[in-house]
């Protein structure tokens, strides 16, 4: 007889998981102890939005959704912002939570919240477990949470259900569906090809798509192709490598962008996804011809054509009907990335975290994975750090929640345990997710932590600067910075210049634990650098 939690270890390894992130309640007993059967790993987290953002990032990280558990009633409420960040941040995530029996659930008060409904606006779908046709619900749940775009799939677990015995259908459905993608049309591409050979002047939109079918290297080959400059998300920092003579630089919906972008004379978009993009109208009156594996239904970006396709097929076919021969790719990419950088060059006195930023990306190795949190420090991140390949730079873009860096960071740290992970955070996010240091020591997860401190929320301060607003209800400070590190099992160093910052950097690349460093910042320069880069 197989229970129905040993039916969902089971699927949950064939999708090709091994963890399970969480905070278990009475209910998940059963389903814990048929993960330890087969030899699942279980991390405790100290809280469930970062286990819910932990378990994201292993599934963008390895495509295969990402596991999270929480108990009935407060924990699934808790776990709402980590499912957020799944859904906006198109993640593949299984969440579970845990649920009364039905009998209980019918009549009981206490603890009692009607999980499907608070998840639902949430998740791409959502289901109370059923034994009869768990093995079903299991197989739809992985194909929901993996198939484009990725997202949280939420499991609503009573505990009559646990232990009974799930259905035996004559032919159990497969965890995953196997596909075969045949090759493009190459008579219906022709209008895209006639399109792409009349630019001069194209420029390269890059967003999540191309992660979803495995396609960096087919849309840097593309771009090489039609000598086009390429500007990618932030969550696609690295899919094409950032000292590649093509890569611009990254899209924040900001003005400084608008200057490339205006001098091309067509956009094409690849695997462009609306939740990357600022919520405000498409400026731009060039053509666009969007490269997608799925339509658009936002009608943000205003395609004049649509090829929809997997990109690892599409892309190369493009590639050789082409004619390409467009020389203005490496100049303009070069002038923009000499605009953000001048732009960000704003006088400081001490620290600046536009400094910082260069010091960390000169000393840590090549192949660091970062992760970024949400806050003033971010802008600096994004445009400072550089990152060479897919995946390498992680961070909460859609939801744009604070408390990612680090739980994002643990989870790098599992998928990739013989690299560096330093985790990027402004002392406002850092807080958010303390206690996960605590995990990091516990599991034996080394990361490097670098908290910008400027004591206080610094983008809040910088809209209020902006808007003409007296500073208010935004300072932190005060913080003991090596005893709270101290007292969760992880070293501490708190710099204040460039020299101070360098050393702190190198030493934690020789430690097998984690390492904080608090980098005391001046950050009066934000509000020049934002008004430069972004509108606000």
């Amino acid at each position: 007889m197989t229970t129905t939690v040993e039916a969902l270890a089971d699927a949950i390894k064939e999708s090709g998981t091994n963890v399970i992130v969480g905070h278990p309640g009475g209910e998940s007993v059963e389903f814990m102890e048929a993960a330890r059967q087969r030899d699942m790993r279980f991390i405790l987290i100290k809280q469930e939005v970062a286990g819910a953002m932990l378990a994201a990032t292993l599934g963008d990280l390895t495509g295969a959704p990402g596991v999270c558990l929480s108990t009935r009633g407060p924990g699934a409420a808790n776990m709402v912002n980590g499912v957020a960040h799944a859904a906006l941040d198109r993640s593949p995530l299984i969440a579970i939570t845990d649920r009364y029996a039905a009998p209980e659930h019918a009549v009981g008060l206490r603890q009692r919240i009607d999980h499907l409904a608070m998840y639902a606006p949430l998740v791409k779908w959502g289901t109370t477990v059923e034994a009869g046709v768990a093995r079903q619900q299991f197989a739809r749940a992985m194909r929901e949470a993996t198939a484009p775009a990725p997202g949280p799939v939420q499991l609503d677990m009573p505990q009559s259900e646990t232990t009974r015995a799930v259905g035996e259908p004559v032919a159990p459905p497969t965890t995953l569906p196997n596909t075969v993608t045949p090759a493009p049309d190459r008579a219906a591409l022709k209008g895209v090809v006639d399109a792409i050979d009349a630019a001069r002047k194209p420029v390269i939109l890059a967003g999540l798509g191309v992660y979803w079918d495995d396609a960096s290297a087919e849309m840097v080959a593309l771009a090489e192709a039609l000598g086009a400059p390429v500007l990618t998300t932030s969550k696609c920092k690295g899919a094409i490598p950032e000292d590649h003579t093509l890569r611009a630089g990254c899209i924040i919906g900001g003005l400084i962008e608008r200057k490339l972008v205006s001098e091309a004379d067509l956009i094409i978009t690849i695997g462009l996804d609306a939740v990357e993009l600022q919520p405000k109208p498409w400026p731009y009156t060039t053509p666009v011809i969007s490269l997608a594996n799925i339509p658009a239904r936002d009608a943000l970006v205003p395609a004049q054509m649509e090829v929809l396709g997997d990109l690892r097929t599409l892309l190369p076919a493009l590639a050789e009907l082409c004619r390409g021969g467009a020389d203005w790719g490496e100049t303009a990419a070069a002038t923009f990335r000499d605009d953000v950088t001048a732009a960000l060059d704003t006088p400081a006195h001490g620290l600046s975290p536009q400094r910082a930023m260069e010091v960390a990306r000169a000393v840590l190795p090549r192949d660091t994975i970062a992760t970024c949190d949400a806050g003033a420090s971010r802008l600096l991140v994004v445009q400072k750090w550089q990152s060479y390949g897919p995946r390498e730079f992680l961070t909460s873009n859609g939801l744009g929640s604070m408390g990612f860096a680090i739980p994002g960071a643990l989870a790098a740290r599992i998928v990739h345990p013989d690299r560096p992970v330093v985790a990027f955070t402004g002392d406002g996010g850092f807080m958010m997710a303390l206690g996960e240091l605590q995990t990091a020591a516990r599991e034996d997860l080394p990361i490097t932590v670098v908290v910008f401190d400027d004591s206080e929320i610094g983008l809040i301060r910088i809209k209020q600067e902006i808007k003409g607003i007296p500073r208010y209800g935004v300072g932190i400070g005060g913080i003991n910075w090596e005893s709270l590190a101290h007292g969760f099992g992880a070293d501490a160093a708190v710099v204040e210049t460039e020299n101070a910052l360098q050393d702190a950097l190198a030493a934690a690349q020789h430690t097998s634990r984690t390492t904080v460093i608090v980098a005391r910042i001046d950050g009066s320069g934000y509000v020049d650098q934002f008004n430069a880069l972004r509108e606000l």
